[in-house]
């Protein structure tokens, strides 16, 4: 793809933005990042956890692209499928870390309600401290957006990237693909954790069903992963 005029580089790097939006919306990475959302019930924690994963993604995608144009190296379809394999076992982890809090339970308490005459008696349980402040953000989700970076999914764009003859226009396109997977990413993660906020201490029944089922969705996907890149390779 020769790139000279400037309306066609203009028209690779827009390509590179929507193609980095869509990238975002791979079931692997919502899995990891649903995960990590179903522990916030505010919203714009959420959406700075998806911002997060894009960082540590374009941080990967960078790097490996440099050598890609600069150095000319090759990913081998070994260490692609190695990659992939990693993401697998990182989603598997993922998912049963999830379990685990949903699961852990360190206060139960009753307490009771008069309506109308009637009383009527509460049961709660609530998990750890760590794992009810909300607010807090570590570094994990740019770690597991590093991961998948590194992995066999970055495809998308380092098949572009080589046929691109300007080198500083194909560095660009890594930049601006980067920041549509982290906008996109922003995006999915404020819509993932919609239903998190709306349940979270209202529907404390509804808010850990969900919650269970983004932990068996991460652990089930991630198994499948390991299963198809390791044993039926």
């Amino acid at each position: 793809m020769e790139i000279s005029p400037q309306l066609s580089t203009f028209s690779v790097l827009m390509i590179g933005f929507v193609l980095g939006l869509q990238h975002a919306t791979e079931a692997d990475h919502l899995a990891a990042v649903s995960t990590i959302v179903s522990e916030k019930k505010n919203l714009f924690t959420a959406s700075i956890i998806g911002g997060l994963w894009g960082v540590g993604h374009t941080i990967s995608l960078f790097v490996v692209g440099l050598l890609v144009i600069l150095l000319k190296l090759e990913v081998s379809a070994s260490l692609e499928t190695k990659l992939e394999a990693c993401v697998g076992a990182m989603l598997v982890l993922l998912g049963i870390n999830a379990l685990r809090k949903l699961f852990r339970i360190s206060e139960i308490h009753v307490h009771s309600h008069e309506h109308d005459g009637h009383k009527h008696v509460h049961i709660h349980a609530h998990g750890s401290a760590t794992e009810q402040s909300h607010h807090r953000l570590s570094p994990r989700s740019v770690l597991i957006g590093m991961v998948h970076g590194l992995a066999g999914s970055a495809a998308l764009m380092l098949l572009v990237v080589p046929t691109i003859s300007s080198q500083a226009v194909a560095i660009l396109y890594i930049l601006i693909f980067g920041i549509g997977s982290i906008g996109g990413m922003m995006a999915m993660s404020f819509l993932i954790g919609l239903p998190f906020h709306f349940t979270a201490g209202r529907f404390d029944v509804l808010n850990r069903g969900i919650r269970l089922v983004a932990g068996i969705f991460s652990l089930g996907l991630g198994a499948s992963i390991i299963y198809e890149k390791l044993l039926l390779a």
